[in-house]
């Protein structure tokens, strides 16, 4: 490893020829500094992050790939979008995608290491992808980024250029809850025991959810991902003190990276073990809450299309509630407002028009109530959608629609 100033590493990156791939650390912890300098190296490269969020390079001779899009990414004409499970990107990576070079975004060297502090994920497996085939490692290490353990450690051995600076995180701060998702949250969290392991997604309902889960004790986080929900259970009393919070990334404030910085109940896994099927059926009570754009009379639902457009992609959904409907006691929930807002139409559709997300859920909620899904035929699972998920102006629609599918609904 070398300790390198920005225009050293700019001449080192100005000898690669052609168009590398670059995988780059995503959500909220993208290696901004070091990407910059990579981007005034190299005429052409491809750009691989997850959920890439707005300041990235963004010109022509960068080409962007992902397997889950965020907002720097959407409907971009250069984006290449590989669908995949998040538990299998780090194969996705190995063995078709394999990285040139990988740029992180990590904490400053201490015991002959850094550690990838917020963002672990698929970032190992991208690592040893490049070392395998030769390719460069650089870290872009910040006196600002929380040393975090477990998978994030990594050896200074496994890094060839290493550049220092001394930035803030960008922090992530979630709007207002309203009242409407309140709802939701509170009665998702009527589903969730005392003593059970939480995997939350990402947004108002996940964040509605933990609000509600005050009263709640003996909990346990084993998520792909967490935020400031999770530490105001902490501060509540609501988590085991004697388990991990296991994530393989947390993005939220600067109290939350604070509280996280160093500390030994926090447990940051790479993605294929946080995201494993079996490991995550292997916790009782697992309880996987996700959101939805739109779900059907079938009970299957739509995470990541609008229209013909991909919006995100499906992430880690489709690996928890594989793994939570196998967990003793565990049950997969999706969750989504009953009627769009703004585009001002039902969230429940009688037959999804595109791809579907994932399939064979516990329970469907909505403001409206709880559709109980797991266990029922078809038409008990239909009446069940119409009767306590479906917002009231579509239910004579759905009603009509579904016996036009062969759903003899009441």
């Amino acid at each position: 490893m070398r300790v390198v100033t920005e225009a050293e590493l700019g001449r080192a990156l100005g000898k690669i020829a052609g168009a590398p791939r670059v995988v780059a650390g995503g959500n909220y912890a993208a290696p901004l500094s070091a990407l910059r300098i990579l981007d005034r190296a190299l005429a052409e490269y491809r750009l691989f992050m997850l959920n890439a969020q707005p300041g990235i390079p963004d010109r022509d001779g960068v080409a962007y790939e992902t397997a889950f899009i965020g907002p720097a990414m959407r409907a971009h004409p250069r984006l290449a979008y590989f669908p995949c499970r998040l538990s299998l990107v780090p194969y996705l990576l190995r063995d078709r995608l394999p990285p040139d070079i990988v740029v992180v975004h990590t904490s400053r060297p201490f015991n002959g290491a850094v550690s990838l502090g917020v963002e672990v994920n698929i970032l190992p497996a991208a690592i040893e992808a490049a070392r395998a085939r030769g390719g460069l490692v650089i870290a872009q290490a910040n006196a600002a980024m929380p040393v975090t353990y477990g998978d994030a450690v990594v050896d200074l051995d496994a890094i060839d250029y290493l550049i220092e600076v001394d930035e803030p995180l960008v922090e992530h701060h979630p709007n207002p809850i309203d009242g409407v998702y309140a709802g939701i949250g509170e009665r998702v969290a009527g589903l969730v025991p005392q003593r059970a392991t939480l995997q939350l997604g990402i947004g108002a309902i996940p964040d509605a959810t933990l609000h509600a889960l005050a009263d709640r004790r003996g909990l346990r986080i084993w998520s792909e991902m967490f935020s400031d929900g999770v530490l105001a259970l902490e501060k509540d009393g609501c988590l085991d003190v004697d388990t991990p919070v296991t994530a393989s990334f947390c993005f939220g404030s600067a109290e939350l990276y604070d509280w996280i910085d160093r500390n030994p109940r926090v447990r940051m896994l790479r993605t294929e073990r946080t995201n494993d099927p079996r490991a995550i059926a292997a916790h009782p009570n697992l309880m996987s809450v996700n959101s939805a754009l739109q779900v059907d009379l079938f009970a299957q639902a739509n995470a990541s299309r609008v229209g013909t457009r991909v919006h995100s992609g499906f992430g880690g959904q489709t690996d928890f509630i594989v793994g939570a409907m196998h967990s003793p006691g565990g049950h997969a929930i999706i969750a989504l407002r009953s009627w769009h807002p703004k585009a001002n139409v039902s969230s429940v559709v009688p037959l999804l028009s595109g791809p579907v997300t994932s399939f064979q859920h516990s329970y469907i909620v909505t403001e409206q109530g709880v559709a109980e899904i797991w266990g029922r035929d078809a038409l008990g699972q239909a009446q069940q959608i119409l009767d306590h998920a479906a917002h009231p102006a579509a239910r004579d629609g759905l009603r009509g629609a579904g016996r036009e599918l062969g759903l003899t609904l009441r």
